[in-house]
């Protein structure tokens, strides 16, 4: 009769063993797919990186890179950081166009991309070393080429067109631009924080920023209501919630900030898309899915490319080509 037992125990425990994964796994998926949710309500909006900007090809891309030595034959007369393209841009059917700022020598922030002048325009050194009015009379086109310096297609169209920061939130007051810092200067935080400082709190909710570490952990100090980002708030958040999200616990960290997903990544994320874009929502953080393994600042930037955007997902789309996505995506969105 022992035996017997002893052997219906054994059973039992295997029986345990097997199951409790089972239901663990169960768990797991019930709380984390999104065949079983609700599917978020809204559309998702595009983001214009750098407005209206003429692209380049990516092969053995690097920081260093001139990219302006190495564009595409133009298909547009855009340069991007400029008012004129980020008007096209917004014309084009962006939401959110997204620009770059560098500190200059009177205490301004100049719109735009390198720290350094050489690669783009007719000037030398560093945007710092130059007052804002000594950099708007730069070219800022002068040396863009597609076909290694033989021709120059925007040399002598490019000056006076770098504006200041103040010049864009002048000229689109109410429009959401997204504020790129270009340094890992804690100073430029506290700069832009004074400048967006003066702003309504309805103006600050169609703004955000990010950038280096520094800068942004400023900024977020003195302006704690600014949606912000950088490489530490990013894994701030995802690190703890790639840990315990399966829970569906969500950490304190992911609240009222901004998250940029490339999209090969974005399918490990625990309830990616619709559980996770909800909890995200319910945190009042943001959601852009770039496109790639997030190396470089890759887009979505060929209509076919947006097959790749889930039909329930909400958030930002980052795109280098808003010439081409803008029309497709909203004729998709029509239909």
């Amino acid at each position: 009769m022992s035996k017997q037992r002893d052997q219906l125990r054994k059973k039992w425990f295997l029986r345990k063993r097997v199951w409790i994964p089972l239901l663990f796994i169960a768990f797991l998926f019930l709380g984390n797919s999104s065949y079983l949710a609700k599917e978020p309500e809204g559309e998702p909006f595009l983001l214009a990186h750098r407005g209206m900007a003429q692209t380049f090809h990516m092969e053995n891309i690097t920081n260093e890179t001139c990219t302006a030595e190495r564009i595409y034959p133009p298909e547009h007369p855009y340069l991007e950081n400029t008012i004129p393209s980020m008007q096209a841009a917004f014309d084009a059917g962006a939401d959110v166009v997204e620009l770059d700022v560098q500190w200059t020598k009177d205490n301004q922030f100049a719109v735009f991309h390198d720290w350094t002048l050489d690669c783009r325009t007719n000037g030398t050194g560093v945007t710092r070393d130059y007052t804002l009015a000594q950099l708007q009379q730069l070219d800022i086109g002068y040396n863009y080429t597609a076909d290694e310096g033989n021709t120059f297609p925007f040399r002598g169209k490019g000056i006076g067109m770098m504006p200041s920061l103040d010049d864009v939130l002048q000229t689109f007051p109410d429009r959401s631009l997204l504020i790129h810092i270009k340094s890992n200067d804690p100073l430029e935080g506290k700069a832009l924080a004074d400048v967006l400082a003066a702003l309504p709190a309805e103006r600050l909710a169609q703004l955000s920023v990010y950038g280096g570490d520094k800068p942004i952990e400023t900024l977020k100090q003195q302006m704690p209501e600014l949606r912000v980002m950088s490489k530490a708030t990013l894994k701030s958040c995802l690190i703890p919630y790639i840990a315990v999200g399966w829970s569906g616990y969500v950490p304190d960290a992911c609240s009222q900030t901004q998250l940029h997903i490339p999209d090969q990544i974005a399918p490990w994320l625990w309830g990616w898309p619709n559980r996770f874009m909800a909890r995200m929502e319910a945190k009042d953080t943001r959601v852009i899915l770039v496109a790639g393994s997030g190396d470089v600042s890759q887009g979505f930037d060929i209509p076919t490319d947006l097959k790749r955007v889930p039909a329930s997902f909400t958030g930002g789309i980052w795109t280098n080509r808003i010439d081409l996505i803008g029309p497709a995506f909203h004729e998709n969105v029509e239909k």
